[in-house]
């Protein structure tokens, strides 16, 4: 039986999943290549299947043009078996890829990873949800471009959680906690999968790989994520913080877009000149720990080398200059002549006296705080702290905390807890709660996260007003 319109000619059969077949023919009317994706035979027998499938075809069609999504040039049905006719892209999947390769350089990774996530996200805003993201639907165009396919289709065959049995036997590996407990999937089950597949490009497996499907499926919804870095040496450990964000258990609880995920992935793997965590005192009596963290590129290294410098300067020009209006130390040499035992000696004193001068000239006035990276303004924040300086602090570390929420990396834990300290000194207890919990959640259970809540407990809720924000 034939089974694509006599306008599709020289069909060859290029692949196969769990809901059909795929072929590589020739369109006739248009003189091109194009690839078919005809709905499997079981799949067709069932009436509401087929009509689901066209409707998510059509769907998924609203999508051609964009970039990063395959085109679909036509929907129809030929002897009762569903096909859609789709542009043929040369370059294979990034499943050939792996097959081929194994894992793939971080650049690389990060590359293909921007732009499935560019074509998920737009798919999302215009209430389309893919529910199979995996290597197989991702294909490469010829200059090793990533393009997503089959938008719906999964949904369509009734393939987008375990309770088809045994339709989804290639796709177990890729599927979100909800997913496979038979829950409907929506944008936060595709971005999961796509932390699946960064974790797979990275490190050449998947994360939860079992010798079932079902074990495999049953471990994505209870077991804990694995460590990406172990996988595969020379990983930053930044990595596994943001795969423990992308592959959380419950949806809203991971990143909110694709390309939040790609970007917070992207920091981690950005190469570091240290990965040491420094954990310093603020030195006031009573006050929690705060954690600040080293920069992370020798350019601030060097400016703040620069700026020490020249405070030295202007320090040095100040004591050695007076007017009478400010007292400062100035040395100057005496010669001292002591007699031992009949003999005469000199030696020279350096001594100290006071003269009056002038103060030393302000510093340049730093970058507006709006300018600097969360990275820096926590920084500038804990400076302030470590001054005592709690107010000057508190704008630069609620604009940290703006900008690093949701990357998931160590710096967004350390300006939390700067903030929450922070704000404990000045009074306020408002979100000092929320903000150690943010900050554990990151980094993991610390003594100074617990005596900070400790002293919110006893500061908030101990008899102070403490509420004032």
């Amino acid at each position: 039986m034939d089974l694509l319109p006599p306008r599709y000619r020289d069909p060859e059969r290029i692949g196969h999943g769990g809901m059909g077949e795929i072929f590589c023919a020739v369109d006739d009317s248009l003189g091109r290549a194009v690839a078919i994706k005809v709905l499997s035979e079981r799949f067709a027998e069932d009436q509401a299947v087929r009509r689901r499938f066209t409707r998510e075809a059509l769907a998924a069609a609203r999508l051609s043009g964009e970039p990063n999504t395959v085109t679909i040039f036509d929907v129809g049905e030929w002897n009762e078996r569903p096909f859609i006719v789709m542009e043929h892209l040369p370059g294979g999947t990034l499943d050939d890829r792996l097959a081929r390769e194994g894992p793939q350089p971080a650049d690389r990774v990060l590359h293909w990873l921007e732009q499935a996530a560019a074509a998920l996200d737009h798919a999302h805003r215009h209430g389309v949800v893919h529910r199979d993201v995996k290597p197989g639907n991702l294909l490469l165009d010829r200059d090793g471009n990533v393009h997503v396919a089959d938008f719906g289709i999964a949904s369509a065959a009734g393939m987008d959680s375990l309770t088809a049995t045994g339709t989804i036997l290639g796709t177990a590996g890729y599927l979100s906690p909800e997913q496979a407990q038979g829950q409907r999937a929506t944008s936060a089950s595709d971005l999961y999968g796509l932390g699946v597949v960064a974790f797979e490009l990275l490190t050449g497996e998947r994360p939860f790989k079992r010798e079932s499907m079902t074990a495999e499926a049953a471990a994505h919804a209870n077991e804990p994520v694995p460590s990406a870095a172990e996988r595969r040496p020379g990983l930053p450990r930044e990595v596994d913080l943001v795969f423990q964000r992308a592959l959380a258990k419950r949806p809203q609880h991971r990143y909110p877009s694709a390309h939040a995920f790609v970007e917070a992935l992207d920091d981690a793997l950005r190469p570091s000149e240290t990965d040491e965590t420094v954990v310093m005192p603020v030195p006031v009596t009573s006050a929690p720990v705060a954690a600040a963290r080293p920069a992370r590129r020798w350019p601030l290294v060097l400016a703040l080398l620069l700026l020490g410098a020249l405070a030295g300067g202007i320090l040095a020009f100040a004591l050695t200059r007076g007017d009478g209006n400010h007292a400062t130390a100035t040395p100057r040499i005496r010669t001292v002549v002591k007699t031992v035992q009949g003999q005469a000696t000199t030696a020279t004193q350096r001594v100290t006296t006071t003269t009056e001068s002038p103060p030393p000239a302000p510093p340049p006035p730093s970058p507006a705080p709006s300018s600097q990276s969360g990275v820096a303004l926590n920084g500038a924040g804990f400076t302030k702290m470590q001054a005592g300086d709690y107010r000057g602090a508190l704008p630069l570390l609620e604009q940290a905390v703006t900008k690093l929420q949701g990357s998931g990396l160590r710096d967004e834990a350390y300006a939390d807890y700067n903030l929450a300290s922070t704000l404990l000194h000045l009074g306020r207890c408002g979100h000092v709660k929320d903000l150690l919990k943010s900050s554990e959640r990151i980094q993991g259970h610390r003594d100074e996260i617990d005596a900070a809540r400790a002293q919110e407990k006893s500061q908030c809720h101990g008899g102070g007003n403490g509420q004032g924000d």
